[in-house]
């Protein structure tokens, strides 16, 4: 039987190239989503010509109803969860300190914090030893702003970041003797679409030479970390971090 893996922002960027290697890996896939229809579809229509199986899943992270709603309709449509993938994230505008306001600030750690929390509970009512579980993986995707800060940009992303690393942290050693792995990715500039809900869709291109590697990241580069996290390889690997970030 093929295992079971749910991926949220899974339409798009890093979520959707690591849904695409996980199918290729046999993983039937939860491709979730929040908006776009469209692009989640064809994610899985390109999943379908591999000769995998696949399954749209809309639903706001940051809504727990539509959170517990979300991974009932996965169980019924691709049964029990083997691996979750928690990649859904958004950032807004760059703007300093001066400028954030609590709705945007509660907005950011609601899908960000709040929604990675809420995945992860449900997935470990299904994976733990202790209710009736098989056990599995958990890879939530941070952010190198974690460790930085994104100073000037958008430290309020940063620091929802730098929560998701300690709920990772927390988490992995709460469930380690449940059979469940958690672990962390924290990647750079990555040439996805986030960039342009910052406000500049170029952004990996104008500070790339900063960078050590003096290049962006792909979504594929990432999608092969947490794939192997995820993986049998990783099996003695819980509570750890791999900053995929080109040396910075």
């Amino acid at each position: 039987m093929k295992k079971v893996a749910l991926v949220t922002g899974a339409s798009r960027g890093i979520g959707r190239a690591t849904a695409l290697l996980l199918t290729q890996q046999g993983y039937s896939i939860g491709v979730n989503y929040l908006q776009d229809k469209a692009a989640a579809e064809q994610v899985v229509a390109l999943i379908h010509e591999q000769g995998g199986k696949a399954h749209a899943l809309q639903a706001n992270i940051a809504v727990e109803a539509e959170v517990v709603a979300m991974f009932a309709e996965l169980d019924t449509t691709l049964g029990p969860i083997d691996a979750l993938v928690n990649n859904a994230g958004i950032l807004f505008q760059q703007t300093s300190i001066e400028h954030l306001t609590a709705e945007r600030i509660n907005s950011v750690f609601a899908t960000n914090v709040t929604g990675c929390f809420l995945c992860c509970r449900e997935a470990v009512k299904r994976m733990a030893l202790r209710h009736g579980g098989q056990g599995g993986a958990i890879v939530n995707v941070s952010s190198a702003a974690a460790r930085l800060g994104a100073p000037g940009e958008y430290i309020d992303y940063a620091a929802s970041k730098g929560a998701v690393d300690t709920l990772t942290t927390g988490l992995a050693l709460e469930v380690a003797a449940q059979g469940i792995r958690v672990n962390g990715v924290r990647p750079g500039l990555i040439y996805t679409d986030m960039h342009a809900s910052g406000g500049e869709p170029g952004r990996v291109d104008r500070v790339k030479a900063l960078l050590p590697m003096q290049r962006g990241g792909q979504p594929e580069e990432i999608a092969q970390i947490i794939a192997w996290l995820l993986s049998d390889a990783a099996s003695y690997v819980t509570g750890s971090f791999i900053d995929a970030a080109g040396g910075r």
